[in-house]
């Protein structure tokens, strides 16, 4: 459960009560470099992005607010905070990663503490 990714391209999957889930595309944020950059400077995020390893996260030179789900080792939201610009998160001692997303997306995506996601990283076509 203790997976490493790279940075690239996938997929958000939030199972739902026996339907097949939503799927939303995610940005994946692994290195240092990437993490570091997030969301700054944006006016809009297109789906989410994953920010891995994180614990937690801030909204200095943000344009916009976003919502923040905390995951664990095993990919179990353990809270969910919508962060308007200039704030600090405070660093959640369990969380391994962090999701993102314009506010609101994680109500409708049904994305709430103690549910649990799924990461489908995009292969490369060859």
């Amino acid at each position: 459960m203790g997976r490493r990714w790279r940075d690239g391209c996938g997929e958000l999957v939030v199972r739902g009560s026996g339907g097949p889930g939503v799927r939303v595309p995610l940005e994946i944020a692994a290195s240092y470099r990437a993490r570091t950059r997030g969301l700054l400077g944006r006016d809009s995020v297109e789906g989410a992005i994953l920010l891995s390893p994180a614990n937690s996260v801030h909204t200095f030179r943000m344009r916009m607010p976003i919502d923040v789900a905390y995951l664990d080792r095993g990919l179990r939201v353990i809270a969910v905070r919508t962060m308007v610009p200039g704030r600090l998160g405070m660093p959640r001692l369990r969380a391994r990663h962090v999701v993102e997303a314009r506010a609101g997306a994680m109500g409708e995506w049904g994305v709430r503490e103690g549910a649990r996601v799924e990461i489908v990283v995009a292969t490369a076509a060859g």
